[in-house]
């Protein structure tokens, strides 16, 4: 990630500014890992290019058909020019051919899609991050293309990274609302809502527009006359916005994923057909209200819907909660993770004991182990040794692509089964990749040894840990108590039968 990156994304007063501004996020954390990012844009919008520059980015622009093979070509050869170690590209113009035509200059190429719209995808990596991604949507696609999907890779920017794990309090009448109607907001919804929302009493309203929005004046003087209302354009400071709200109103575009991050309970608008998809999940996620086509939107609609929910504490909580756990904030880390090449396991080796021994006093590795008294060295030495050599001990070490050691994966096998456990250095908890770990790890003892299933027993209290393990296919078949604690017990097979047979010898034990 210290070689360049070419982000070829647009905005316009048309199309909006979401395709830039997601990848803002992922340029700015290429650029915190040293590399250097560089957007590519065929359409003019002079405001987010301001925006782009002021961070540091470079931006050239095309003179090229967007989306066209001239396009494809001009992008490719800036790639070229400067060694650039990815091509990012983003946008409902760029298609099959696209795809292709910069995989044959032998680039590698990442994709950001919503909605599976091209005829075939050729992409390294395709990214979905919205609710309704799915593997079906990309059956026409290389061998070799990996599928990023979901919400736990949404890609935030910058200045909502400090706010991982902030917990709203709900109050239990909601009266500051925000309205956030995207970048440009070209038929001016904002307006409408505005005007609906102002016939509602005791509310503070504060609207932010984009830099592209061409009705700041209009806006202006439709507000003129009432002082509940506050105008902002082209913020810097949204996640502080977002959390002074207790209530948004919203298009049902990248937006909604700062919402759900930020635990802000809202409505959304369909502002355009490629956000019904968005729209119709959120709610029925129960992440968020559902306004539908801004077009058949009308004042007393706005109020109907929105009187209830301002009333509502239990629903306001139950959305927060429901968005908060969809988006942590860390997806832009998961999908860097994925462009490095991820991580590899070895076999652990006697020169890994003292690495082992920091890991495993760690302070929260204790906390979460069925026995949280501090490990001696010289207790830590015996033990090390006898699992290395124990033929049925098997040690990983995982490790970046720079073979910075990432954390330990152990596994005792018992019989046709094995009991897993894993401890991650601290620096790299929290991230996600945890799962993607313990998956690459299974799935080699599963090849290499002859075991039917892997165990996992966990603490009731580690949720993160029980996340991982769910998400990484194991299932909870029950509770067992360990050294006098609690613990869930959770199984994965390597055949659908496996489960079936520990439950049926668990029964006859």
């Amino acid at each position: 990630m210290n070689s360049p990156i070419i982000i070829r994304a647009d905005a316009s007063t048309r199309i909006g500014t979401g395709h830039v501004m997601r990848c803002l996020a992922l340029a700015q954390a290429w650029q915190d890992s040293g590399g250097s990012p560089l957007f590519a844009m065929g359409m003019d919008a002079p405001a987010l290019v301001d925006r782009l520059k002021s961070e540091g980015m470079e931006v050239v622009s095309l003179s090229a058909e967007p989306g066209s093979p001239e396009d494809a070509d001009m992008t490719a050869g800036i790639a070229e020019r400067m060694g650039a170690g990815w091509v990012v590209v983003d946008g409902y113009h760029f298609g099959s051919e696209y795809q292709r035509i910069i995989k044959e200059s032998g680039l590698r190429l990442l994709f950001i899609d919503d909605n599976g719209h091209a005829d075939h995808y050729y992409a390294d990596v395709v990214l979905n991050q919205n609710l309704h991604a799915k593997e079906d949507l990309y059956k026409n696609r290389e061998p070799y293309t990996k599928l990023l999907l979901g919400t736990e890779y949404v890609l935030l920017r910058r200045e909502f990274w400090p706010w991982r794990g902030w917990k709203r309090e709900i109050p239990e009448v909601a009266r500051k609302v925000l309205v956030t109607l995207g970048g440009s907001d070209p038929d001016n919804v904002t307006l409408k809502v505005i005007k609906a929302l102002q016939q509602i009493e005791q509310l503070e309203i504060v609207a932010v527009i984009g830099g592209s929005n061409l009705h700041y004046e209009e806006l202006l003087s439709g507000l003129e006359s009432n002082g509940s209302t506050d105008l902002k354009k082209d913020v810097k400071n949204m996640p502080e916005l977002l959390a002074w709200a207790d209530l948004a109103i919203s298009s049902a575009g990248t937006t909604t994923w700062e919402l759900a991050f930020m635990g802000l309970p809202g409505l959304v608008l369909i502002l355009a057909e490629n956000q019904v998809n968005v729209a119709e999940q959120l709610e029925s996620e129960g992440i968020a209200m559902n306004l539908g086509i801004h077009d058949l939107l009308r004042a007393p609609d706005v109020i109907r819907e929105i009187s209830p929910l301002l009333f509502d504490v239990d629903l306001r909580t139950s959305m927060a909660e429901l968005g908060q756990r969809g988006v942590d904030g860390f997806g832009v880390a998961r999908v860097l993770d994925a462009l490095s090449g991820g991580f590899s396991l070895r076999i652990a080796s006697e020169a890994d004991c003292g690495l082992v021994y920091k890991w495993a006093n760690d302070p929260d590795s204790r906390k979460s182990s069925f026995s949280t008294d501090p490990i001696s060295w010289k207790d830590h030495i015996l033990w090390f040794e006898n699992k290395i050599q124990d033929p049925n001990s098997v040690l990983y070490i995982a490790q970046d692509v720079e073979n910075e050691p990432l954390g330990i994966i152990r596994f005792d096998i018992d019989g046709q089964y094995a009991t897993i456990s894993i401890n991650l250095d601290k620096r790299f908890r929290g991230r996600g990749i945890a799962r993607v770990i313990i998956n690459e790890a299974v799935e080699d003892l599963f090849a290499n040894r002859p075991v039917f299933g892997v165990n996992a027993f966990i603490r009731s209290h580690n949720t993160k840990s029980i996340t991982a393990f769910e998400k990484s296919g194991f299932t909870f078949v029950g509770h067992k108590t360990i050294q006098g604690k609690e613990a869930l017990h959770y199984i994965r097979a390597q055949h659908s039968e496996s489960v079936k047979r520990w439950m049926e010898t668990n029964e006859t034990n």
